[in-house]
C-alpha cells in the first residue's frame, strides 16, 4: 500500500472560541466558539478554496494556519511538523491594504528579502524581477497613491510571492476590485502559481499549496481544484467538500461559460444556500 502523502497544510480538529470566564476575572460571560472541530488539509501543489457566509470564521481558519492564532483545541502541522509560532513557509497576501505607503513599490517588495539579511543589491535584483513578472516594469519608483488598486494588488502578489512560499495564503485578496480587473489578477494568480519556482523546475505547480478565502462562489470554482464548504456560525464546521474537475489552463471568465462548472455550482450552492440564509438571519435578529 502506498504511504500517504503529507499535506502541506493540516488542521486537525480545529476549535477557536474567544472571550467568555477567561477574558475578564469575574466576567461571566460564555465562551463564543466561533469554528468547532473543523479538519482542513491541503496537499502541495492544491489549490483549495473556503467559501461560507459572512462571519462564519474563514479567516479565522486562516489565521490559524498562518500562526498568528492560537487555536483553543486542535493541531496544526506544516508538512508533518507541528507549526509552532509563525508559519515560516507561508506567505500571506491579506483582504486589505498591507502595502507601507511611505515606501515605493520596488521598497515594498525588497522589504521582506531585505527582513530575512538578503543582501540589497541581489534583493532589488530579485524585486525588479518580480515587479516585471507581475507586469509593473517601469512602476518600481511609484508610491501606493500613485498606483491603481489593480497595481496595488500586484505590488501586494510580488511582496507575497519573492518569498518562495511554499504556502500561500489569501483573504479575499482580489474582493475590492472591479470585475474586469479582478478577473485578469485571478487569472494572473493561477499563471504564477502554476510556474516552477527557481530550483524547484519539474516539479508540478512549483508545489505550492494555496488556501483561498472568498465569499464568491465563482471565484472559488474557476481558480481551485477543491472547495470546501463552512457552515454558518457560531460553532462553524465543514459542510463539504468537492473536487473541481475543470481542465487547466483555465481562464476564469471562459471556464464559466462551461456545462460542468454550472453543474459545480449548482451541486455546492445547494448546500451553500441554506447557510447563507441562516447567516443572514443570525446577523439581522443581532443588528
Amino acid at each position: 500500500m502506498a504511504a500517504q502523502a503529507i499535506a502541506a497544510l493540516d488542521l486537525q480538529h480545529i476549535t477557536c472560541a474567544f472571550g467568555g470566564n477567561g477574558t475578564r476575572r469575574g466576567s461571566a460571560a460564555p465562551a463564543y466558539v466561533a469554528v468547532k472541530d473543523v479538519d482542513l488539509a491541503v496537499a502541495p501543489g492544491e489549490f483549495v478554496s473556503v467559501v461560507g457566509p459572512t462571519g462564519c470564521g474563514k479567516s479565522t481558519l486562516l489565521n490559524v494556519g498562518a500562526g498568528l492564532l492560537a487555536p483553543s483545541s486542535g493541531r496544526v502541522e506544516v508538512f508533518g511538523e507541528p507549526l509552532a509560532g509563525i508559519n515560516r513557509r507561508a506567505g500571506y497576501m491579506f483582504q486589505s491594504e498591507s502595502l507601507m505607503p511611505w515606501k515605493t513599490a520596488l521598497a515594498n517588495v525588497v522589504a521582506g528579502l531585505v527582513f530575512r539579511d538578503v543582501a540589497r543589491p541581489e534583493a532589488e535584483r530579485k524585486a525588479c524581477a518580480w515587479l516585471e513578472r507581475v507586469g509593473l516594469a517601469g512602476f518600481e519608483d511609484r508610491y501606493p497613491h500613485q498606483l491603481s488598486g489593480g497595481m496595488r494588488k500586484r505590488v501586494a502578489m510580488a511582496q507575497t510571492l519573492i518569498l518562495d512560499p511554499d504556502i500561500i495564503l489569501m483573504d479575499e485578496p482580489f474582493s475590492a476590485l472591479d470585475i474586469q480587473t479582478r478577473q485578469l489578477m485571478e487569472n494572473e494568480l493561477l499563471a504564477l502559481w502554476a510556474e516552477p519556482a527557481p530550483g524547484k523546475e519539474g516539479a508540478p505547480r512549483a508545489g505550492r499549496a494555496v488556501l483561498f478565502i472568498t465569499h464568491d462562489l465563482d471565484e472559488a470554482i474557476s481558480l481551485s481544484d477543491r472547495v470546501v464548504v463552512l457552515s454558518a456560525g457560531p460553532a462553524t464546521h465543514a459542510m463539504g467538500s468537492f473536487a473541481v474537475d475543470l481542465p487547466r489552463p483555465r481562464n476564469v471568465a471562459e471556464i464559466r461559460n462551461q456545462e460542468r462548472f454550472t453543474e459545480l455550482r449548482a451541486q455546492i450552492w445547494a448546500v451553500l444556500r441554506d447557510e447563507v440564509l441562516k447567516g443572514y438571519d443570525r446577523q439581522r435578529r443581532a443588528a
